[in-house]
């Protein structure tokens, strides 16, 4: 039993991904109510125009389409801030970080820091 566990499978070769060319032609060959296309279809049955054909329902999806983007221009913008303040944060450090190197270079060798300043 030991040395079948020891045995190492080896495994076939991958086959090559399909072209571009094959996939399209696999997605065009498929019928309309494949569930890859039917999966995520929306609950309310589109118009021709790929809309519901209820304006007061296309009226909520426009408004709950215009929600969603101010939420997320909002959280956007919060992230944007808060990339910045950390960006700050970095140079702050990187700065004391640079003052520190210098004082230790000072102190074990006195020389060293007038020699790399200058």
């Amino acid at each position: 039993m030991g040395s079948k566990a020891r045995k190492r499978v080896v495994l076939p070769t991958r086959p090559a991904p399909p072209t571009v060319e094959q996939i399209l032609e696999d997605v065009r060959g498929a019928p309309a109510e494949d569930p890859v296309f039917t999966s995520l279809a929306p609950e309310d049955t589109p118009g021709p125009s790929g809309r519901p054909e209820d304006p007061e329902a296309q009226c909520e999806q426009l408004y709950q389409q215009s929600r969603a983007y101010v939420a997320a221009n909002q959280r956007l913008q919060q992230a944007g801030e808060e990339l910045r303040r950390r960006c700050e944060d970095l140079r702050q450090a990187g700065r004391e970080l640079e003052r520190d190197v210098g004082q230790v270079k000072q102190a074990v060798l006195p020389g060293a820091a007038a020699a790399s300043s200058g």
